[in-house]
């Protein structure tokens, strides 16, 4: 069996699952085949196995990324400022919207442990959350809800995104969209998180601003970096290889340059997208032994999917 460090696909091996789906930023699977991603125009869209799609509660805003409880229900992060609690019938309830009498801001993320504690991701504290990435600023923050409530564990993150713990959950992973960078935080026994390191290169590549990401059963981090269209792995040893990507050179010069200026406009960014593959943003592991890849996006109205040689980490829902 070749090394995760020799893999790589090129973009023609990729396929597509899907067809009319909007925002589909975050996707999760089930061990029946059901995929159910983010969407824009209410909360979810169901993917059943035989590609029937349906699309399920109404929360508004911009649905962003989702976890799984044991019973099936759906929580779901809003960049809109709040997460939120959907049943599998579409009735929602607000998990949290405020901390300490103040508003969430852009609420990236959610994670589900095997505690049944929620961590949850805040991109930055403003909304909408677009300036902080035309000219970043670290006020992105991650926050632990439990029995002991909600309170924030980790702040002043450049663009706090996806937020996951590995297989022992002695580490808390996040990436940290505006530095182009994975990092990590040992996590304590109380759920307070230890000093930050980074993970990897720093930055990940040029213009490799980094967006979702999936743990698999040998430690490697699988990290899209959204404006280069790709997918990067990450093994523990801290070396990083790309999968693949479909980057637009000149946009992505045009865009970086921006962002260090602190100009980026919107059209800025949507120039970056490649010719096959726009804004790649979550990874998820599915089918029944887990290699089935699954990628959610920005601007795509399909998933990617492909085969894994080595299986995904199973989160909350799959265990």
């Amino acid at each position: 069996m070749s090394s995760i460090k020799d893999f790589t696909l090129e973009l023609s091996e990729l396929k597509f699952v899907g067809k009319n789906l909007s925002r589909p930023e975050c996707v999760l699977a089930e061990k029946d085949g059901t995929l159910w991603a983010s969407d824009n125009r209410g909360a979810v869209t169901r993917i059943d196995p035989d590609g029937t799609e349906t699309q399920i509660g109404n929360i508004g805003g911009e649905p962003n990324g989702l976890a799984m409880d044991t019973d099936g229900n759906l929580y779901i992060a809003n960049l809109s400022g709040a997460v939120y609690k959907l049943y599998r019938d579409g009735r929602h309830e607000v998990v949290l919207s405020e901390l300490d009498g103040k508003p969430l801001g852009s609420v990236n993320f959610v994670f589900i442990d095997s505690r049944d504690r929620l961590w949850i991701s805040v991109l930055t504290r403003e909304i909408p959350w677009f300036p902080a990435a035309a000219s970043p600023r670290p006020d992105g923050y991650i926050i632990l809800m439990d029995d002991d409530g909600a309170r924030i564990v980790a702040d002043g993150i450049l663009g706090t995104n996806e937020i996951r713990l590995d297989a022992d959950e002695k580490y808390l992973y996040a990436a940290e969209t505006m530095a182009g960078r994975m990092l990590r935080f040992p996590v304590n026994e109380d759920g307070s998180l230890g000093e930050r390191e980074v993970v990897g290169p720093d930055p990940i590549a040029f213009g490799g601003f980094v967006d979702g990401f999936a743990i698999d059963a040998e430690g490697n981090l699988w990290v899209t970096t959204v404006l280069r269209n790709g997918l990067v792995i990450i093994t523990p040893d801290g070396e990083a290889h790309t999968v693949f990507e479909d980057p637009n050179p000149e946009a992505l010069e045009r865009g970086v340059a921006k962002v260090a200026e602190g100009t980026l406009t919107p059209e800025d960014m949507f120039a970056c997208v490649g010719k096959t593959l726009q804004f790649p943003t979550s990874v998820a592991f599915g089918g029944p032994d887990l290699k089935t890849v699954y990628m959610g996006s920005l601007a795509m109205p399909h998933l990617i999917t492909f085969e894994s040689p080595v299986a995904g980490l199973p989160l909350r829902h799959w265990q």
